[in-house]
């Protein structure tokens, strides 16, 4: 017997993000600036989804001895073929996953999802599913926004969701060594409760660190907020334990340091789950912040303010660095400005534009300590702002900012609710090409918008910042189309070709996915996608594991005939 486990999910997930009850609509103000710079006819919610009940599926192909086998693993109980786990599980949360969802095509949703409760229902799981030849997708958060748990069934018979949030336990917290070990599933805000109970973080902070699990943070690669001070999930991560259809790996260890050989825990990190799955992880934690101090500082210019960032980080001092640093463009700070309404925006806009500031760019900051040296730290850094030509505008921009972090992806389902296109892009490059990056992307991402006259608004930031370079994280919006998803294709391509153009990086964070597999060779070469396709062939020789990830569909290894 298979169990249908969909009574304890909300009938609104399905087609958004993460709790519904969180979602703030639009002021007015926000909705008047959205109508004027997007050309619309009208911003009225006109485009709700389809009910959960009118969502289409194709019926599941796996038969009953498969299933009772799957429930012989892990009990019948957390085996499901409901029809809302698997639209749970059909995608990640791309703009055109939760179009399709919202549209009711959920034809692409796995055969059954099934909830692992350790490592070792994991290693019979992958046997079984080679044996069998069914393709598996490991699901923790499910917030790809590039395709990255799309269940893909290429050419086996059926495709499961692996999903590990029952595995969420802590496994050990080392105090003395300051690491932390857990299980996968564990989610961000289960992570931090734990570790708070004890004075200690992990520090990393993803917009989608509500919803997101450690496995997610590290097969993707992931950057926090924070990384600034903190570091991104592949500097955090000390050890991994692996599961794969060829067997179980330990990787890593206590040592601090090692010259045992190519270090095999960056063959797992960043490796999208398509050589086998990551069950736990030990992660370097740090004492938790007991003080915080924030500044925000407007510029005359997008390049003036990265030039500022550049300075403070290069010339200032290693320890005064923010945990958190960043810098939004001209249209960014407008769009911040105008969403969040209120006399007190207009005063600051008032007051830069008597400082001379007509267009500001808005940068952020937040310092985070174990001791009290925080301010101290915010005034080091205030020398090198305000000489760089920074106009300090106080505290409560970086303070609003943080209290309203991780709420970008509720927007996303409001705007496309009133017919909004949004999308986003993100990439990396070296400060000398920060500017000409920043232009050209932004340039040909408005293009490929603007057709027919349509308007568009598009918006970047700088949310982390490197001795060398830079992030850039690009936000765009537009009306709706009749088809959306051949609008994002359109557009996700023109902004993906000039990333590559621009000689940056295809994927800062956000991971490589289905999205952005079609540009991996440019980035690492044939020689180099070859390496990645020769250790799929060594792990998982019949190509079980997520198959179309990653790793070009040219070079992923071929089902045996």
């Amino acid at each position: 017997m298979v169990a249908d486990l969909s009574g304890t999910i909300s009938h609104s997930v399905w087609y958004g993000w993460g709790d519904p009850s969180r979602a703030r609509p639009l002021n007015a103000g926000g909705l008047a600036f959205l109508r004027r710079r997007l050309k619309l006819a009208s911003v009225e919610p006109v485009h709700p989804p389809v009910d959960l009940s009118d969502v289409r599926l194709r019926p599941g192909s796996l038969g009953a001895d498969a299933l009772d086998q799957f429930s012989a693993i892990v009990g019948a109980e957390h085996v499901s073929t409901s029809a809302q786990e698997r639209i749970l599980h059909a995608g990640g949360k791309s703009t055109s996953d939760l179009i399709r969802r919202r549209s009711g095509d959920a034809g692409d949703a796995p055969d059954a999802v099934i909830f692992p409760g350790s490592g070792t229902d994991v290693r019979q799981i992958l046997a079984l599913c080679d044996q069998e030849g069914i393709a598996v997708v490991p699901f923790g958060g499910g917030t790809s926004v590039v395709g990255g748990v799309e269940p893909l069934k290429a050419d086996f018979r059926a495709v499961i969701a692996l999903d590990l949030g029952r595995m969420d336990r802590v496994v050990e917290v080392d105090s003395i060594c300051l690491t932390a070990t857990f299980e996968a599933g564990i989610r961000g805000p289960a992570m931090e409760a734990s570790l708070g109970k004890l004075g200690f973080t992990l520090g990393h902070f993803p917009q989608s660190y509500e919803e997101a699990s450690l496995g997610g943070y590290l097969s993707t690669r992931s950057a926090g907020q924070a990384s600034t001070g903190y570091g991104r999930s592949d500097d955090m991560v000390k050890a991994l334990h692996v599961e794969t259809p060829r067997g179980p790996l330990e990787l890593g260890g206590l040592a601090p340091a090692t010259a045992a050989g190519p270090n095999l825990l960056d063959v797992f990190v960043g490796s999208e789950g398509t050589f086998g799955v990551i069950t736990e992880a030990t992660m370097r934690i740090h004492r938790a912040p007991k003080h915080r101090s924030y500044g925000a500082w407007t510029f005359g210019s997008f390049e003036a303010g990265a030039e500022a960032l550049r300075r403070l980080v290069q010339d200032g001092a290693k320890g005064d660095m923010p945990e958190v640093c960043r810098l939004a463009d001209a249209p960014e700070t407008e769009s911040t400005f105008a969403l969040s309404g209120g006399w007190k925006s207009s005063l600051l806009r008032m007051y830069l534009r008597f400082r001379g500031q007509g267009s500001p760019a808005l940068a952020l900051f937040v310092w985070e300590g174990a001791d009290n040296q925080t301010d101290a730290r915010r005034r080091r850094c205030a020398t090198i702002l305000r000489r760089a030509g920074g106009v300090f505008v106080g505290p409560v921009p970086a303070q609003a900012w943080e209290r309203a972090r991780f709420s970008g992806p509720y927007l996303r389902d409001e705007l496309l609710t009133r017919g909004v296109y949004v999308e986003t892009v993100e990439t990396a490059t070296s400060w000398n090409r920060v500017k000409s990056t920043h232009r050209d992307v932004g340039k040909a991402i408005g293009s490929a918008l603007m057709v027919n006259g349509a308007g568009a608004h598009v918006q970047a930031h700088i949310s982390h910042v490197y001795p060398d370079g830079a992030s850039l994280y690009f936000t765009f919006l537009g009306g709706l189309e009749a088809d959306p998803l051949a609008q994002n294709a359109r557009v996700k391509k023109a902004a993906s070709d000039a990333v590559m153009q621009s000689r940056a990086t295809i994927t800062h964070h956000h991971a490589i996915g289905v999205d952005h597999a079609p540009y991996l060779a440019a980035e690492i070469g044939e020689v180099g996608v070859d390496i990645l396709a020769g250790i799929k062939g060594v792990l998982d020789p019949r190509g079980i594991m997520n198959p179309g990830k990653l790793i070009p569909g040219p070079k992923t290894p071929q089902i045996p005939g």
